[in-house]
């Protein structure tokens, strides 16, 4: 499946979310209401990435008559997460974003817009994160000290780690002796989300 941009994944979420609540297929218009978009220009490019990832298609052929929701796509249950990738537990790699679905039970979820990471590393294993276990990430972008993060480092790697900030200066800091914490100026570190639940498979972790 063709990969997606963060915006594309965004417009494609509010869709499965919201789309019952039009009467009809919602037109670009609409649409660009409704997400509070201001270039019709931009949400024309997004939905065309869509359609050709197969995750929508025009009603009536064109999608001047309104976009609709694919039969792929209505297969994905009020359950499914999307998932992006791995997540480093260690020395940062790039989070990829290669679109899937989980499903997550609704007790490791929130009733905010969530999706899953798959931990790569064993920095966090004295949290009880291990290498191959699946993270449940609410995404936003602010976060309490304390908490377990998905931080973009430099707009290019990611990895999960405790967060400390101060004005001057955020801490990165793993859940394990053997790795250093990692210190960055505010500008340089973006928070994507928080964690909130994993899934783990015995099997994965016996088969090592």
């Amino acid at each position: 499946m063709k990969t997606l941009t963060r915006r594309q994944r965004h417009i494609f979420d509010f869709l499965r979310t919201h789309y019952d609540r039009f009467p009809t297929p919602p037109t670009l218009d609409e649409l660009c209401a409704a997400l509070g978009m201001a270039s019709r220009g931009s949400l024309h490019k997004h939905i065309s990435a869509l359609i050709e990832a197969g995750l929508v298609e025009p009603s009536g052929g064109h999608k001047q008559t309104g976009i609709r929701l694919t039969r792929h796509d209505k297969a994905v249950t009020d359950q499914d997460l999307p998932f992006i990738g791995k997540i480093a537990a260690g020395k940062p790699i790039e989070a990829l974003e290669n679109i899937h679905y989980m499903a997550v039970p609704d007790m490791l979820k929130s009733d905010k817009p969530c999706y899953v990471l798959q931990v790569q590393g064993d920095s966090m294993v004295e949290a009880g994160i291990f290498d191959g276990d699946w993270a449940i990430i609410e995404q936003r972008s602010y976060a309490d000290n304390g908490e377990i993060v998905v931080a973009l480092i430099e707009h290019y790697e990611a990895t999960l780690k405790y967060i400390e900030q101060t004005p001057d200066k955020v801490l990165l800091i793993p859940a394990n002796a053997g790795f250093a914490t990692m210190a960055y100026r505010p500008e340089q570190i973006e928070i994507q989300g928080v964690l909130i639940g994993q899934m783990r498979s015995y099997r994965t972790l016996l088969s090592k």
